[in-house]
């Protein structure tokens, strides 16, 4: 055994089994009530007197401070009617010449999957064809302009100087701003709100928004409330988990490989906070545990007759496959397969044609993890579009994403849904698995990395281009920006009925911009996510 190869322990051992949260004044019974009360209230607000909409510009400002406030799926179907008619009315309206609501606006709408041009900005142009300068003294117009942008696509050169230009003027004014401005701008601009965890950027804003002027108290208190029921929540499934992850991970004893399961969570938590996702939350935390035993033993630890023998036995899922394997995989391959059943137990009757599609995905999964232990132990040196045509699959992505659809509602997650997302994986999976995949190379470049692991993108790209390795990350990073723009264009032009599944990947790739901020990687070391959970489960949301 590679005693070398070990990670550090869990920074949180057995922290969340046993954490009892500050009680809190009401019950969640009181709470729950006073919820409703208050969305039935919000509900009217999407209406003038007599029944009539509001206009486009006070239906963008409530579909954004819902959505930033972590309330948008509590009003699925308000949101959407407003969505459809703000597009519809074009881009002529009451407030089309204000930057903040015409930016605003043409986020939304990019972000729920509908083609809005980039000429909606022209106006805000000077003769020459550059931004106004006028633009330059407006911090929340340029917010939104910043934000806007970054739901480009790939040619969308307008939206590039977009971006120079509304960075570099938040860059000069950042440090004369005040509160909640301030935050609101560094936040962007380590990553823009189309990039960032939904629930982080509501923690951070249910706080922020009081201090706006404009605020409004019963969107804000139902907002308050709404943290933290799913702060509760949250916090039972974690112990839940948490439990499950010790009872297998000692029994498992293998302990060259990494021991994460708060990150994990945190993860699946960051990407779909919502309630009503629970049981996707489950799947996605639970499948990632067992798929890192996978990765590090084909990765850091096993002979290659062993990762032969083990993706081997993958491929099988039966029982009788136990005998070709080494003592030392017996067990994880047994919990392998008992998960798996109890992964069928939780699906209702009619959803049981599911588990065909997590099996398969996770056989894939093997088989990556196999190709890459080929290539370390042949010393093989591929291409670099060889590498990322396997290592953006290995990453994972394919697989989380069948597994947390495996969670989610009927009436969403259809047979369609499963077949699109399965072989071959379309443009939007594979851009998310991509942008996961240089993330992690980058961090892993920056970091150093076991001596056994296959040769990162970074590396590869180096050896092919003979570049440096600042060049060469600058380029993975450039490419990295490419993919999100490909998301962004599939998005917008997929059946609408494959646009959940499609947002799931969008959110999954947001939580790994957060995972990996700054060249770390919060997985892999975990005190490096260690702020990250604090914020997430132990720092408090005042009712």
């Amino acid at each position: 055994m590679d005693a070398s190869a070990a990670f550090a322990p869990s920074v949180w051992g057995d922290f969340f089994v046993t954490y009892v949260p500050p009680p809190t004044q009401s019950s969640e019974e009181w709470i729950r009530e006073r919820a409703e009360e208050l969305r039935r209230r919000v509900h009217r607000k999407f209406f003038i007197e007599d029944g009539e909409a509001i206009g486009v510009a006070k239906s963008v400002a409530l579909v954004d401070t819902l959505e930033r406030l972590g309330l948008g799926s509590h009003f699925r179907g308000d949101i959407a009617a407003v969505i459809s008619r703000i597009h519809l009315a074009g881009d002529e309206y009451v407030g089309y010449d204000d930057l903040h609501v015409a930016a605003t606006r043409f986020r939304l709408l990019r972000q729920h999957g509908l083609w809005v041009s980039t000429g909606v900005f022209d106006k805000f142009r000077d003769d020459t064809g550059s931004f106004s300068a006028s633009l330059s003294n407006d911090p929340r117009a340029l917010l939104s302009l910043y934000h806007a942008a970054h739901m480009a696509v790939p040619g969308d050169a307008a939206l590039d100087d977009a971006i120079t230009f509304a960075r570099l003027h938040l860059e000069s004014m950042k440090g004369e701003l005040g509160s909640p401005m301030a935050q609101q701008i560094a936040r962007a601009l380590d990553r823009p709100l189309t990039r960032f965890s939904r629930l982080l950027e509501t923690m951070h804003y249910v706080s922020e928004y009081v201090q706006e002027e404009a605020h409004d108290d019963t969107l804000l208190e139902l907002a308050r409330l709404n943290s933290n029921l799913m702060r509760s929540l949250h916090l039972r499934e974690l112990k839940a988990l948490s439990l499950w992850w010790r009872e297998l991970y000692d029994t498992v004893n293998l302990t060259y490989t990494r021991d994460r399961m708060v990150e994990i969570y945190s993860w699946s938590c960051g990407m779909l906070p919502e309630e009503e996702h629970s049981r996707a939350r489950l799947f996605f935390a639970k499948i990632f545990g067992i798929a890192s035993f996978l990765d590090d033993t084909f990765d850091v630890h096993a002979t290659i007759d062993e990762c032969h023998s083990l993706n081997q036995a993958m491929q099988r899922l039966d029982e009788s496959a136990v005998s070709i394997l080494p003592e030392y995989l017996h067990t994880l391959y047994l919990k392998t397969l008992s998960n798996f059943k109890e992964f069928g137990d939780l699906l209702e009757p009619h959803e049981k044609y599911r588990m065909s599609y997590a099996k398969k995905a996770f056989q894939l999964q093997s088989e990556y993890y196999m190709q890459e232990a080929e290539w370390t132990n042949n010393k093989h040196r591929p291409t670099f579009e060889e590498h990322i045509g396997i290592s953006g699959m290995s990453s994972g992505i394919p697989m989380f994403v069948v597994m947390a659809l495996m969670g989610y509602d009927s009436k969403v997650a259809t047979q369609e849904v499963f077949e699109w997302v399965s072989v071959p994986v379309p443009d939007v999976v594979r851009a998310g698995a991509l942008i996961v995949r240089f993330l992690n190379d980058i961090s892993s470049y920056k970091l150093g990395k076991n001596k056994k692991d296959v040769v990162s993108t970074v590396e590869c790209y180096m050896l092919e281009k003979g570049c440096t390795g600042e060049e060469a990350v600058a380029a993975i990073a450039a490419m990295t920006e490419h993919m999100w723009r490909v998301m962004n264009r599939t998005c917008m032009e997929i059946d609408r009925a494959l646009l959940p599944a499609a947002q799931l990947v969008v959110n999954i790739a947001g939580m790994s911009e957060v995972i990996y901020l700054h060249g770390r990687d919060g997985f892999t070391f975990g005190s490096h996510a260690k702020d990250l959970v604090k914020a997430l489960f132990l720092d408090p949301i005042p009712l």
